[in-house]
């Protein structure tokens, strides 16, 4: 691949191991430091005390960083009980601390119940919201309180893993937008002994799992070893999770027209992945993301420079 004053064109996906006390933003500088890539961004942030799946887009892969950064997300979490800091994890100051002498399993577990489904979430201050162009955390660390709306967010599970007293661990699988640290302040409001957060790890992001995930020593490792790129997964696993749709070579030139086209078999509506056929019956590539519109045919949203990924 050729290499430019502002780095390699370099197209695919990373999922990095984010490792516990950095920011996302400096594990993304970090990982593009050590491709040369020109083009790389996250896909969601980790606070620096969490750990775990973090997906990193290059190059064309970002054109598709939306539906890693709108997809559910899976996690991790040891909670410390009886403790309430101003965030809602260990990095803040201790707000109050209070007895748990009548914190019981069942009552976690009932506590629990209350958090699972369509609930409506306050974002925290020490959130990466923006507010009049600035992020919470900044108006947070300056004192001040800025009024939120509540968010409608889905839990489709949380489950109580250990019960140690004065910790337990959860694992939590919810929609976009949800603060596990949130979840963690208010279910220790619930318990009317406070809780906040201690480790958090991302198990999962859309369609990339924790077995996906590479961490800095090894990505450090291949660049040593000249094999940086065979860790890159195709831009296509940035929206595997969509059914994808098999075109004609000559739907998809009309396509790379930015016409929409009709497909047999094609789903009702929603997203999906474009695919061109190619003279073999096994030989297929990638083009990238259409939608199905009104009338049924399928309209390109977005597509891969050059128009083909096998």
């Amino acid at each position: 691949m050729g290499r430019s004053r502002k780095g390699r064109d370099v197209s695919g996906v990373i999922v990095l191991d984010k490792p516990q006390g950095i920011t996302s933003s400096a594990a993304v500088q970090r990982v593009k430091s050590l491709f040369g890539a020109r083009k790389v961004g996250h896909t969601g942030s980790l606070d620096p005390l969490a750990t775990g799946v973090l997906p990193l887009c290059f190059g064309e892969a970002t054109k598709f960083s939306r539906f890693l950064l709108t997809s559910d997300k899976t996690y991790w979490v040891k909670l410390k009980l009886g403790i309430r800091t101003a965030s809602g994890d260990a990095d803040a100051d201790i707000v109050k601390r209070r007895s748990i002498e009548n914190v019981t399993e069942d009552r976690v577990e009932q506590a629990l119940e209350g958090f699972r489904g369509e609930i409506d979430q306050i974002p925290s201050m020490y959130s990466a919201i923006k507010y009049q162009g600035k992020p919470l955390y900044q108006y947070a660390r300056e004192g001040v309180d800025v009024e939120r709306e509540s968010r409608r967010i889905t839990v489709y599970s949380i489950e109580l893993l250990t019960f140690l007293g004065s910790e337990i661990t959860l694992q939590v699988h919810c929609s976009k937008g949800t603060y596990v640290r949130t979840i963690a302040d208010d279910l220790g409001e619930q318990l009317k002994c406070g809780a906040h957060v201690v480790e958090l790890r991302r198990l999962v992001a859309g369609p990339f799992k924790e077995s996906d995930s590479v961490t800095l020593g090894e990505i450090e490792s291949a660049r040593t070893e000249g094999r940086l790129d065979t860790l890159l997964a195709p831009v296509s696993s940035a929206v595997s999770q969509w059914p994808s749709v098999r075109l004609s070579e000559a739907s998809a030139y009309y396509l790379r027209q930015g016409q929409p086209v009709v497909v047999p078999h094609a789903p009702a509506e929603g997203w999906v992945q474009l695919r061109e056929s190619g003279a073999n019956a096994n030989d297929e590539w990638f083009l990238g993301m259409g939608e199905i519109i009104e009338d049924g045919r399928i309209a390109p949203r977005r597509l891969i420079f050059g128009g083909r990924e096998l």
